[in-house]
């Protein structure tokens, strides 16, 4: 059985927005009990990623889970396409649903079968897409950029978003075997940090990387390499335009994106570990690249 209309109001009177946008303009709430109803087409098997990737980019649209993540969305300027929500979380959410985009709710045990997981933070919100900008659009307006080469793992690449916002990196380019950084979990890893950073894909791959070098900017490879330079020995004139490469977890950067780099650059090690983490190591030369700042 489908809710056919507004069975419930969110922002019934005495309840208190924690940012009120539109005070004394209720929301109709539609509940749905039917997981298969097709209003809810967005949502289903949120946790299969080759569906979700099939699905998602081709029809322009992305998911964001918990209530920061899609305040940041709102805020950032994506236009939402439906919300979907447990019904007790309807009146903290007050401020947030928008007349122009059905909002849904549903009881647990529905919204677990239409996603495929228990949603323990209560909030889903399906977005429209926008276009990307170019690379080259990018590279003008940047002064540090980080490029990941096959970063294809969501959760390593919402972390690298997210320590590029905190820590001073303008822009990220991806290459064409990136993970879609819009994927559900590399947003929420991010904390929403996603929407903060511009990006756009580099390609043709590694081919474009002399668009970034003639665009003014020194590419820094990240490499274990015991001939590689320490990051923190880089030269000033090096430091001021950075474009930091970065690998996928494990295999690192092919040979073809490090002939195509201008410097080779490492963290030194201790105790005989020979790399961190992507996420880890990008966190750390972003930082190290804007200590002056």
């Amino acid at each position: 059985m489908t809710g056919a209309g507004p069975v419930g109001r969110i922002g019934r009177p005495g309840t208190r927005a924690r940012r009120p946008l539109r005070e004394n303009r209720p929301v109709p709430l539609v509940t749905v009990t039917d997981p298969d109803d097709p209003r809810l087409g967005d949502y289903h098997a949120l946790t299969d990623v080759e569906l979700r990737t099939r699905w998602e980019p081709p029809h322009g649209l992305f998911i964001a889970e918990g209530e920061l993540v899609l305040r940041r969305a709102l805020r950032a300027g994506y236009r939402p396409r439906s919300f979907l929500l447990d019904g007790k979380r309807a009146d903290q959410l007050a401020d947030l649903l928008d007349l122009d985009a059905p909002a849904y709710a549903a009881a647990p045990d529905v919204l677990a079968r239409v996603t495929g997981f228990h949603v323990h933070r209560g909030v889903l919100a399906s977005f429209h897409r926008r276009p990307l900008p170019s690379a080259s659009d990018i590279l003008a307006g940047a002064r540090r950029v980080a490029i990941l080469e096959d970063v294809n793992n969501h959760t390593n690449l919402g972390a690298i978003f997210r320590g590029a916002a905190a820590l001073g990196i303008d822009a990220v380019l991806l290459s064409p075997t990136c993970a879609d950084p819009l994927y559900r979990r590399s947003v929420r890893v991010s904390m929403g940090e996603v929407f903060a950073i511009p990006y756009a894909t580099l390609d043709p791959w590694p081919q474009a990387l002399t668009d970034v070098r003639a665009a003014g900017f020194t590419v820094l490879a990240l490499t274990p390499s015991p001939d590689a330079v320490p990051i923190q020995r880089l030269a000033e004139q090096q430091r001021r335009r950075a474009a930091l490469l970065l690998g996928a977890e494990g295999a690192g950067l092919t040979e073809a994106a490090m002939r195509a780099s201008d410097v080779r650059v490492v963290i030194p090690m201790r105790r005989g570990v020979d790399s961190l983490n992507v996420a880890a190591a990008a966190a750390v030369t972003f930082w190290e690249l804007g200590r002056d700042d």
